[in-house]
């Protein structure tokens, strides 16, 4: 994939996931959204239970899970369903993916860049802070440029 198609790729997918970061500054009801919306209800375990089929233990035991961060997607999907709810699931990256990328190219381009300096400084020809740092940031330019893949080495 061309550079220019990963930039778009990462700004149009952040885009669709900054509507989601809302939420991290709500609070999930410690006794989970699956008791707190069937009890808002006014259902009894026992009724939600008989409404999905499933035994009133098991309705309980999903409950917990929730509330315990246990509970499997298609579980929880499912039981919201049957409670007239949807699911929505998201990754909410905690800075900007295109930032993401360009750390991590100007994180092996410094290791790069500072290991030849090392070498440089042993044999007394160590270049300038200035020339190492225009150094770092042409060498993760380049590595912007190429296949993004090859950042996570």
């Amino acid at each position: 994939m061309s550079s220019e198609f990963n930039t778009l790729r990462v700004e149009q997918l952040q885009a669709t996931v900054k509507a989601y970061g809302i939420l991290l500054t709500k609070r999930v009801p410690s006794r989970g959204w699956l008791k707190e919306i069937r009890e808002a209800l006014g259902l009894t375990e026992r009724q939600q239970a008989a409404r999905l089929g499933i035994a009133s233990s098991t309705l309980h035991k999903s409950e917990q899970s929730e509330a315990q961060d246990r509970i499997t997607l298609g579980q929880l999907r499912k039981l919201a369903d049957g409670l007239g709810c949807d699911l929505v699931y998201a990754l909410v990256p905690r800075k900007p993916l295109l930032e993401v990328v360009q750390d991590r190219a100007k994180q092996l381009a410094k290791e790069e860049v500072y290991g030849v300096a090392h070498t440089m400084t042993l044999e007394d020809q160590r270049p300038t802070d200035e020339r190492i740092q225009m150094q770092v940031n042409r060498r993760a330019e380049e590595l912007l440029r190429g296949k993004w893949a090859d950042l996570w080495r």
